[in-house]
């Protein structure tokens, strides 16, 4: 008795829906913004290194500073 084999292709059919797969693209996480507070106890760390040193500048200037340092920009 002879039994029938399926034939194996390599190729797959074609069909009326083809599919298509999507990758997708992942993103990275965000930093989380920092708070007021972790703002603060930075720009009081350059403040007393810049006095230490002695140079001349302002808070402004010492809050952009730590804002830019913690963002990491």
């Amino acid at each position: 008795m002879k039994t029938s084999k399926a034939k194996v292709t390599s190729k797959p059919k074609k069909t009326s829906e083809t599919r298509v797969a999507i990758k997708e693209k992942r993103v990275p996480a965000r930093k989380s913004m920092p708070t007021d507070d972790e703002i603060r106890i930075k720009a009081q760390e350059i403040y007393n290194q810049r006095i230490s040193r002695g140079e001349y500048g302002n808070a402004l200037d010492d809050w952009h500073k730590a804002e830019d340092l913690l963002r990491g920009s």
